[in-house]
């Protein structure tokens, strides 16, 4: 009789734990994806690269 009562008193906290770290889980990706979509717009500055072509013609 006491064995049943210590595993209905363990069911909820651990049908809570199950249900939190859900929950969390979820929390996580969605700001993760959140994050990426803030993230997403900002670009590297375009880099001015020197023309090869143009640098071959003026050593000749």
């Amino acid at each position: 009789m006491p064995t049943k009562f210590f595993v209905s008193l363990g069911t909820a906290p651990m049908l809570l734990g199950i249900l939190s770290i859900q929950a969390m889980g979820s929390w996580l990706e969605t700001t993760g994806i959140s994050s990426e979509e803030v993230f997403r717009g900002q670009r590297l500055p375009v880099l001015p690269f020197p023309d090869l072509e143009k640098d071959d013609q003026d050593d000749q």
